[in-house]
């Protein structure tokens, strides 16, 4: 299985990410192993779901990168799902 993920910083930015290993991926976050969060400081996971495949999860992800909608991730972390799926 692979989840998306979301963390959120003090200051309250997003970071959107995927992984096959939710826990181990979250604590490298945390423990500043991961050069694209280290900047971001302490970082909570605010939101999590699971797909069948990393493919698909990853796709996902990218997509919602894309997108640059600040109130689409707010959505999503309140909500706790994602609304929409890209075709």
């Amino acid at each position: 299985m692979a989840h998306i993920y979301i963390l959120q910083n003090q200051k309250g930015r997003y970071y959107i990410g995927s992984t096959t290993n939710l826990p181990n991926r979250i604590s490298h976050h945390k423990n500043g192993h991961t050069p694209s969060t280290r900047k971001y400081g302490n970082v909570d996971l605010v939101f999590a779901q699971e797909y069948r495949t990393l493919k698909e999860a990853r796709k996902i992800e990218s997509w919602l990168k894309k997108m640059k909608r600040r109130d689409y991730i707010e959505r999503i972390v309140k909500e706790g799902y994602i609304i929409h799926k890209p075709m």
